[in-house]
């Protein structure tokens, strides 16, 4: 599952991309200005930036200077600037690709796809294994420490998620907006019921230990 940061001061073009990326089984981190964007990346786990120039704080620009500097992630810039010269300048800073304002969600779609595939970060077929875990995505099943442990479909793509990143905390809004692929609302149990019963059922193999509560903040794997 790719982790896309968007970094984008215009709250409907932030939103209704990630709105997009997410039914697109993409999980999305938002910022809506450079600064806040410099945070979520140095947090780690981001496969894709997709990053607009004239933003509050951290220019756009600079936001990608300051990336490049130790890390070759995909770079996609979004912006109304039109002229030649300002996309050769960008691609000399280090992005990858170049949207122009207004642009089409599949168009950019396809461009994410191709920077993904240059990056080897694509959703593959294969097993997925974490410490005694052994999951399927194709099958949707999951083998702890050899037993099958029934899952349904909303609590197997939990745990995949978790697995996927098994150092990344993830918010119960992050968790629900990547498996119900739905807004998150404020409050809702969802999450916290669903883990509680993943538990019960990893109980029987010992590895009920291994999802973590991170108080104030969400879940992770233990370490």
């Amino acid at each position: 599952m790719p982790h896309i940061l968007i970094v984008e001061d215009d709250t409907d073009i932030n939103n209704f991309t990630a709105e997009y990326l997410r039914r697109k089984g993409c999980l999305c981190s938002q910022a809506f200005s450079g600064t806040e964007g410099r945070m979520l990346w140095q947090a780690g786990g981001i496969d894709l930036l997709l990053v607009d120039l004239m933003l509050p704080g951290l220019s756009g620009s600079a936001l990608i200077e300051e990336i490049r500097k130790s890390n070759h992630t995909p770079v996609i810039v979004l912006s109304a600037k039109t002229e030649l010269s300002d996309k050769v300048e960008l691609l000399g800073l280090g992005a990858d690709d170049y949207l122009t304002k207004p642009f089409e969600l599949e168009e950019l779609w396809a461009r994410i796809l191709v920077q993904l595939r240059h990056a080897s970060v694509t959703p593959t077929e294969t097993l997925l294994r974490c410490r005694d875990w052994v999951l399927n995505p194709d099958e949707m099943t999951l083998t702890a420490a050899g037993q099958p442990v029934n899952l349904t479909a909303h609590e197997f793509k939990i745990v995949e998620l978790l697995a996927s990143r098994p150092k990344r905390v993830f918010t119960k809004q992050q968790i629900y907006e990547a498996v119900w692929k739905e807004k998150y609302a404020v409050e809702d149990k969802t999450i916290t019921v669903h883990i509680s019963n993943i538990r019960a059922k990893l109980r029987p193999s010992g590895t009920d230990c291994y999802i973590q509560t991170v108080w104030g903040i969400g879940f992770k794997l233990a370490e």
